[in-house]
């Protein structure tokens, strides 16, 4: 996710234009590439990691239903999404990624809570939402948290934009979101001993560090990319306008433009199923302990999958996502979120390509005329 561009190839003579590379872009193998499965590096850890997080929730989530806080529910399912980090870490490295996860996923639910609770307008909510987008970003590349990287943090940012009554329940949606997140942690503790951990004998991937000018740009193009996602979704009308920043951040987030495209294309297919399942699941208006029990089923087929092709993950992240979203705002239409996600998506990813090729580098825009070149050439 976080590989540093490549710098130009002797092989590409002339500096390609940014035109040039959205010729490139256009070229029908990019399609094919984008619907190829890969080979997972290690699916019992994708399968531990989805039964972590599965766990985490069918443990967390009736007991906050049962008690006095059960309108917290929604950020205690948030809290569940730590132990997704990490998967491919040493022992000591999982542990310290997953309660960095914690951390950040808390503070996400904390500050954008206590920005709503302050009332300020929809202009300077959107604004800091996008940018905390690429500092979320900035962070999680830096600190090498590996996927499913800084879209759970923002997914959460988002989720604590709904208006709370007083700081007090700004302080009962961070400390659920801390709970649970802990529990997470807990668990992935216990159950350690059952994931595939690197060595000599097995080489995991692992994110090369990534320079600071880099990242910084990277950084910069996602809050631009955000930004516009977020007012023209705002502007429009959409209730969830921070899921066209998430459609825009998970495109922007990958290191070359052709993976960029990739990413693009996997999120919009992915989503368009997802919401259908989504949809069908939704009109049947079932049970908060139905949905839990999905969401336990749901966050272990994604992890299953997703490391295969991307789009095969968003068919089941895009309603574990709403489900979870039903859980937070019980009395919103859930069947109505399914064709706004598919919009909103449509929205963030085509922003998300075009600002990539827009603010791209010139070592961007080299690395895929050479990527361009050698395919052309087999």
């Amino acid at each position: 996710m976080s590989a540093a561009p490549q710098p130009p190839l002797s092989s590409v003579m002339t500096a390609p234009r940014r035109i040039d590379s959205a010729r490139h872009l256009l070229q029908r193998w990019h399609l094919e590439d984008s619907a190829a499965l890969a080979r997972q590096p290690s699916l019992r850890n994708s399968m531990l990691v989805g039964l972590q997080a599965g766990l985490t929730v069918a443990i967390a989530l009736p007991l906050v239903l049962l008690s006095p806080w059960a309108h917290l529910i929604g950020f205690a399912a948030l809290g569940a999404l730590a132990a997704l980090f990490g998967r491919f870490e040493t022992r000591r490295g999982r542990s310290r990624i997953v309660l960095l996860s914690a951390l950040c996923q808390t503070l996400a639910v904390l500050a954008m809570s206590t920005l709503a609770w302050l009332g300020l307008p929809a202009t300077a909510e959107l604004l800091l939402l996008a940018l905390a987008c690429g500092v979320l970003f900035f962070v999680t590349v830096t600190g090498r948290f590996g996927p499913p990287g800084s879209l759970i943090f923002v997914f959460a940012a988002g989720a604590a934009l709904s208006h709370p009554g007083s700081f007090a329940d700004v302080l009962e949606r961070g400390a659920a979101t801390a709970a649970v997140a802990l529990l997470a942690w807990l668990i992935c503790l216990i159950t350690e001993g059952f994931r595939h951990r690197p060595g000599p004998e097995r080489r995991f991937p692992a994110e090369p560090a990534r320079p600071l000018n880099h990242r910084l740009l990277a950084a910069a193009r996602i809050v631009v990319g955000a930004a516009i996602a977020l007012f023209v979704s705002h502007l429009a009308g959409a209730d969830h306008p921070v899921w066209a920043a998430m459609g825009a951040l998970a495109v922007m987030q990958g290191p070359y433009l052709h993976i960029n495209l990739h990413r693009a294309l996997q999120r919009l297919a992915g989503t368009m199923l997802g919401a259908t399942l989504a949809w069908v699941i939704l009109i049947q208006d079932p049970s908060a302990w139905t949905v839990i029990a999905v969401l336990f089923v749901l966050q272990f087929v994604t992890e299953l999958v997703i490391g295969s092709n991307y789009a095969l993950g968003q068919i089941f992240v895009t309603p574990m996502a709403l489900l979870m979203t039903q859980l937070a705002a019980p009395q919103a239409s859930g069947a109505a979120m399914a064709p706004e996600r598919v919009l909103d998506t449509l929205l963030g990813a085509s922003v998300g390509i075009a600002i990539a090729v827009l603010l791209s580098s010139l070592d961007d825009r080299h690395h895929l005329a050479a990527q361009h070149a050698e395919r052309a050439a087999r």
